[in-house]
């Protein structure tokens, strides 16, 4: 039988940190606050964390901490693109380390959150204890296109016709760029229309078997316009990461035990990019969940995670 989330808890420390520039990050603690620190890093990027994310650690054994990235949740300022790259995002992360007093953590994170895990723990390995990554996106334009120009659109072919039915024919020749525009037109309800449909495609190639709960949630104006501005921000610009970055520098965490979790018919982060990451570094341990899409709420995965974050529950 596959384990169940943990039951919901409340932060034992909420706060903000002033991290440069206009950015206010939300974080918060969760757990036990003398337990093993470890971090989740939530995708998107632009996503936010949640409640939810609390409930993958065993709260009697870790000092969880969940934090909003820069221009998303409740940190400040809302869907802003200043100051807003993956190196900005590593240098966070470690910044609050330091300010919550913690020399070395675990690193959870999925999707976007295994790109950043990564960047991450390349830049920072001696303060990493363990990894534990699903979804994985390395952040190429290889993977970009295949969900955002061809790929997905041969198996989501009606929900991609509804996502670029608002890009003019002359402009599809490049579907990132074109969302770019409609994100940043001076036009709010334009910018939202644009949101709201970026975020619809993302959210239907989501789990193998679609939930329409979790889909009407992504479309929330709260959540639609931060998530669909900074992913294609991100995406424009190849996540900020020179070609092949997060394979070529494996060598730097290899000695770092991880997990890597990954559905076999995950739409938005095909398992070819697992598979790449699994075969550079040879030291991981690859979970393929054969009955997952992408997300981390499907039973299954969400088996293997917490499987995963009990394994690496004593401290190191």
């Amino acid at each position: 039988m596959p384990l169940k989330l943990f039951d919901e808890i409340e932060p034992f420390r909420t706060g903000r940190l002033d991290v440069g520039g206009s950015h206010s990050l939300y974080f918060e603690e969760c757990g036990n606050p003398n337990g093993k620190p470890a971090v989740f890093l939530h995708g998107g990027p632009g996503s936010g964390s949640g409640p939810i994310w609390r409930r993958y650690f065993d709260p009697a054994k870790y000092r969880i901490v969940l934090f909003d990235q820069r221009g998303c949740g409740k940190s400040t300022p809302y869907a802003s693109l200043i100051e807003n790259t993956t190196q900005h995002l590593i240098d966070d992360i470690n910044t609050l380390r330091t300010h919550l007093g913690i020399e070395r953590w675990l690193v959870v994170g999925g999707s976007w959150g295994s790109t950043l895990g990564l960047s991450y723990a390349q830049a920072y390995p001696e303060q990493v204890t363990e990894l534990v990554l699903y979804g994985i996106f390395l952040g190429s334009k290889e993977e970009i296109d295949w969900f955002y120009q061809n790929g997905a659109n041969y198996i989501l072919a009606d929900a991609w016709e509804e996502f670029i039915s608002i890009v003019p024919m002359d402009k599809r020749d490049n579907i990132v760029e074109s969302y770019c525009q409609l994100l940043n037109s001076e036009d709010p309800e334009a910018r939202m229309k644009a949101a709201q449909a970026w975020s619809l495609w993302e959210a239907q190639g989501l789990k193998l078997i679609p939930d329409r709960e979790q889909i009407a949630k992504f479309v929330e104006p709260a959540q639609a316009l931060a998530q669909a501005r900074l992913e294609c921000h991100f995406f424009r610009n190849l996540c900020f990461l020179r070609q092949n970055q997060l394979i070529e520098e494996v060598p730097k965490i290899s000695h770092i035990p991880a997990i890597i979790i990954h559905g076999r018919y995950d739409l938005i982060c095909p398992f070819k990019a697992a598979w790449t990451l699994h075969k550079h570094w040879p030291q991981s341990e690859l979970v393929i969940v054969p009955t997952s899409g992408h997300s981390a709420r499907e039973l299954d995965t969400a088996h293997e995670l917490i499987t995963a974050t009990n394994r690496f529950a004593i401290p190191n």
